[in-house]
């Protein structure tokens, strides 16, 4: 269980166990749990997404729909630390600065924001806020609890299926410790979490391996390989993708 913890503590703001010392080993192998800590935020987004809906409904008052949607398009960040957002930021100034490989991986791991990263991250904010403007209540309970679930599934994709592009860094424990056959062993119980949400989530998590492969093998090209913002990018835009499968198969088969 160290290496659950560990994950949830890096992962998250969630620090139930504290853990202060890390083996390379176990961090390694926190990638193996990554969906659970997942349905551990989901757990949290899911039932804040019910509250705000749900509760106003029965108290007979009336709760801005667009504050609903403020609250919940905020919520991940405060909870994970915009972790990956902030590797979301930087793959994107990396990747459009159209420089070399080795100017590309300079400005990636960079601090500093360019104006790529801002305009991009605005853009994502922003359709993250319309589309839960627009989720029916119905679903968007479900739609929170399995968006994180699938966003790190995505993130174990892409850590054992592509090579790491820098010759040392935090991905390289990742990469050390989950190959192909724990991206199987993960892939196959976040499948049956999944399934037990329902068929929508599984067709969401099918539509963010479809853009995860591809991406992963667009900056594999570029890079020679994925890095840790590669990851966090992977798990934002898949989060983004769920959220919009929900929102369309509601629309056409309700």
């Amino acid at each position: 269980m160290d290496s659950f913890f560990i994950g949830l503590q890096f992962l998250t703001r969630l620090h139930v166990v504290k853990q202060t010392v890390w083996t390379e080993e176990a961090f390694g192998m926190s990638v193996r749990y990554f969906p659970l800590v997942g349905l551990v935020l989901g757990a949290v987004y899911g039932a804040v997404a019910l509250a705000l809906s749900w509760l106003p409904v029965y108290a007979g008052c009336d709760f801005p729909v667009h504050v609903r949607a403020a609250a919940l398009a905020v919520l991940p960040f405060l909870l994970t630390g915009g972790i990956h957002c902030d590797g979301f930021m930087d793959t994107v100034d990396g990747i459009f600065s159209g420089r070399d490989r080795e100017r590309m991986l300079e400005i990636m791991k960079d601090s500093c924001s360019g104006s790529f990263a801002v305009v991009s991250f605005g853009i994502l904010l922003l359709l993250q806020y319309a589309v839960l403007l627009d989720m029916p209540l119905e679903v968007l309970p479900m739609a929170m609890l399995a968006m994180p679930v699938v966003g790190r599934l995505m993130m174990v994709i892409g850590i054992s299926l592509f090579p790491y592009a820098r010759p040392e860094g935090m991905g390289k424990a990742f990469g050390k410790y989950a190959d192909r056959r724990s991206c199987l062993l993960v892939t196959a119980y976040t499948v049956a979490m999944l399934a037990l949400m329902g068929w929508q989530a599984l067709l969401a998590a099918a539509a963010a391996a479809v853009f995860s492969l591809w991406c992963g093998r667009y900056v594999t090209k570029m890079l020679g390989g994925l890095t840790g913002d590669v990851y966090g990018t992977l798990c934002t835009v898949s989060e983004l993708i769920v959220l919009l499968v929900y929102l369309f198969t509601y629309s056409v088969f309700y």
